[in-house]
């Protein structure tokens, strides 16, 4: 969902029409994370934000806005940007420096333990065992009220 060929495919109208599509949706909203679950693509998928019923994790999942390596790399840049405007270096050595720091920290922060210690989604799954916890998630589910769904109108 990122970059000049997607947005050129016109995935911005396609990507909200999902957002709108997963937000107006009244049924039992059960999110698991398989993988990384970055930026937009967790709104679209109903992350957190989208107040899914259940949200769990596997173990090998990862969260966060973008991936370590990329938010390292616009930091970068942005630092290369700055000095060449002050007319100074940014030599390879620096920008290492800079970005092994925020690699290490977007690691640890987008890691399903961390977010799970955090209460930000309902606890680490054992692949093995989704099957079973996504079945006794829909069966907890089925307790709550029905809502009507009101959708807006969707434009093709």
């Amino acid at each position: 969902m990122v970059g000049k060929d997607y947005e050129a495919e016109g995935i911005a109208k396609d990507g909200a029409k999902m957002v709108a599509a997963v937000s107006c949706a009244k049924v039992p909203k059960i999110t698991v994370i398989i993988g990384g679950s970055y930026g937009a693509g967790n709104y679209g998928m109903c992350g957190r934000a989208y107040s899914p019923r259940f949200l769990y994790m596997w173990p090998n999942a990862r969260i966060s806005v973008m991936g370590g390596e990329q938010a390292a790399t616009v930091l970068a840049t942005v630092a290369r940007d700055q000095r060449a405007r002050e007319g100074k270096q940014f030599s390879s050595a620096e920008e290492a420096a800079l970005k092994e720091p925020i690699i290490k920290r977007f690691e640890e922060e987008g890691n399903p333990y961390y977010s799970s210690a955090r209460l930000w989604d309902d606890g680490i799954i054992d692949p093995v065992d989704t099957r079973l916890v996504l079945g006794l998630s829909i069966s907890a589910a089925l307790n709550a009220p029905i809502q009507r769904t009101d959708f807006g109108i969707f434009r093709m």
